[in-house]
Order: C-alpha cells, then structure tokens, then sequence
C-alpha cells in the first residue's frame, strides 16, 4: 500500500469495508471492529486518521502495533491474522490494517472477568458503515456458512405457508411477530427463520435496533 492508496480510500470516506480511527485505543475495542470485518466481507481500519478525514498520524509504531496483534490474538476468538504496515502520507505515518473475511465464522470478542461480561452474543458485525453486534440469529447464519456445518433439511409445512401469507401482506417480520403470529415459542421462531434464510427463501435485514426478515424474491 502506498501514499495514493491511503489518498483514495481518504476520498473514499469511511463505509461496509473501511474504517478510520484517530489513534489505537485498548485492545479489547480494536478487537470487536477486526472481528466485524472478519465476519463480514473484510475490511481496512486506518489509524492515525480523525474523522474529518485529518491526518494525525500515529504516535509509536512499535506499542501500537503490539496493541493490534494483542486485539488480534487474545480478543478475538478464534484468533485472527491482520496484515499490519505503516505508510508514510504528507510527513505522517498511517497505520494500515487489514482484516479478511474468515472462513472461520463467526468471530467473537474474549471477555476477561466478570464485570466485562455481556448478556449479548458478543459476536459483531458491519452494518453500513459501523460495528454492531450480531443477534443470535445473525450468529447461527454465520455459523451455518462454515464448511464443517450441518447440511440443510428444510420441509415446508403450514409454518411456513402462514409466514409467506404474512410477508405478501406486510413485506417483513420480526422473530417476535413470527413467534406471535404461531403461537411458539421465541426459539422455535427464531430456529425457523434461520433455516429459511439459508435456503434462500428469506432474506434477514439487519440494523442497529432489530432484525427483520422479508421474502427473498419477488
């Protein structure tokens, strides 16, 4: 990467593959934007650049890359391999680092102690242009793409019939609407919809306040 990478992706501004942070922070923050682009499409995180796009550069490559491959190795479960390298821009340097997308979904975030502990999934995500945390319906469609998974079996039954009713009428649904409209369980809602998405007849939305589900087609 050199100084008209870093020059376009400033042009380019922060989206689903590209982020700019000021500076390296704690390792357990760095660790949950890494573990988004794992478990997305991948992605860049430019660091030593504000988020009007200034550039302030980085203060010490050496702590600060030791910061990253901490984020990398102990937070992020399993592990994850960054390519890290620093390029100089306009008498700074800027530290680039990018993150694949795994082929070992879904990544989550090590939680140290109790008082760090979370009732969420601890598993993030890219939406748009931030890092959000994954329902766990987002987890079991991350975990249903690994090539050790399960094969599908999926029948359709009245369930299902009554849930592609709904969506013609009302284009999209909610776990909680699903589990409404059956009369089941939150679980059995939730099991159901993931089994749709991944034989494509459901498409999931996801967004920073709840997740949806509409029709795949039409």
């Amino acid at each position: 990467m050199n100084f008209k990478d870093i020059q376009l992706m400033l042009e380019e501004g922060e989206g689903f593959e590209l982020e700019f942070k000021r500076k390296v922070t704690t390792s357990q923050k760095i660790a949950k934007t890494m573990i988004a682009f794992a478990n997305t499409r991948g992605g860049i995180i430019l660091f030593g650049i504000d988020d009007d796009k200034s550039v302030v550069g980085i203060e010490s490559e050496k702590e600060d890359t030791e910061r990253l491959e901490t984020a990398a190795t102990y937070f992020c479960d399993p592990p994850l391999q960054p390519i890290i390298e620093v390029v100089p821009y306009k008498g700074k340097d800027v530290l680039v680092v990018r993150i694949e997308e795994s082929a070992q979904k879904p990544h989550a975030l090590f939680v140290d102690g109790d008082e760090e502990k979370k009732t969420g999934t601890n598993v993030y995500i890219r939406v748009n242009d931030k890092t959000v945390e994954a329902s766990k319906e987002v987890v079991k469609i991350l975990e249903a793409e690994s090539p050790d998974a399960q094969p599908l079996r999926i029948a359709i039954g009245d369930a299902e019939r009554r849930l592609f009713e709904y969506l013609d009428e009302h284009e999209r649904i909610t776990v909680k609407e699903f589990s409404n409209l059956l009369n089941i369980s939150h679980r059995r809602a939730s099991r159901s919809l993931v089994q749709l998405v991944r034989a494509g007849l459901v498409r999931l939305h996801t967004n920073e306040k709840e997740d949806y589900y509409t029709r795949a087609f039409g």
